[in-house]
């Protein structure tokens, strides 16, 4: 079964990288979810998409030149203007003990092209093995010198490179860096890549996968997973074909 992975949370319906949107992946029944993760000016690891709050916050400014303190001021539903109250900006440490309530699966991106943010990896994978999550982490990033150094600190760890351009057998190359999957921009991969990956043993997991078209087309091929703004809408669409 093609696997349902929500991405920051459900994002298409909820603030996204909230608590609000990972708990409403959960009930609608979404097997897993997407987050990202950038320090603060504190070294705390937070859980944010942009380097910047601005787009989804009431702040401006990069993440890393606010401490956590301060972040925790931050409202973090604005763009959705009070529909869903003053959501705030969740450590990685409060959602790892929240999914310890749950079975979800987790990916957690390592946002560190624009900064390096020194640590983090070691940070994340200090919190993941605190509370026993090692069989349901994923860690991605686009960064794969990152994910190199994630495999050699923690190769119980399941790594996938991320990336949004064609790769010449990808399966070779995640191997080579130590990964267990690809997570590509599903523009960069078509059906007969997909094939190829998981005739090879790769597992697959494209992202944004957000029209039911898309979606029925990617579960029909057998594809490990999807990631999707709308796991409501992905679960609805894999219900219609088991019936």
């Amino acid at each position: 079964m093609t696997l349902i992975f929500a991405h920051r949370g459900s994002a298409g319906t909820h603030p996204e990288n909230t608590m609000s949107a990972f708990r409403e992946a959960a009930r609608v029944g979404a097997d897993g979810i997407e987050t990202d993760v950038q320090l603060s000016k504190d070294g705390e690891v937070i859980i944010m998409h942009d380097e910047r709050l601005d787009r989804t916050t009431n702040a401006s400014g990069y993440v890393k030149d606010w401490t956590l303190q301060e972040l925790k001021t931050v409202h973090a539903s604005f763009g959705f203007k009070g529909k869903w109250g003053k959501e705030k900006i969740p450590t990685l440490e409060e959602l790892l003990i929240w999914l310890s309530h749950n079975q979800l699966f987790c990916n957690i991106e390592l946002k560190n092209t624009f900064f390096l943010y020194p640590g983090l990896e070691e940070k994340v994978i200090h919190l993941v093995r605190a509370y026993e999550m090692e069989e349901r982490i994923i860690l991605s990033s686009f960064n794969h010198y990152s994910l190199v150094n994630c495999h050699q600190l923690a190769p119980e760890l399941e790594t996938a490179p991320l990336y949004r351009d064609g790769l010449y057998m990808p399966w070779v190359y995640a191997k080579a860096i130590g990964g267990s999957a690809i997570h590509p921009n599903i523009r960069a991969a078509p059906d007969v890549i997909i094939q190829a990956s998981l005739s090879m043993g790769m597992p697959v997991r494209p992202y944004t996968i957000n029209k039911a078209a898309e979606m029925k087309r990617l579960y029909d091929l057998g594809c490990s997973a999807i990631i999707t703004d709308f796991p409501e809408e992905a679960v609805r669409v894999r219900e219609g074909l088991n019936r």
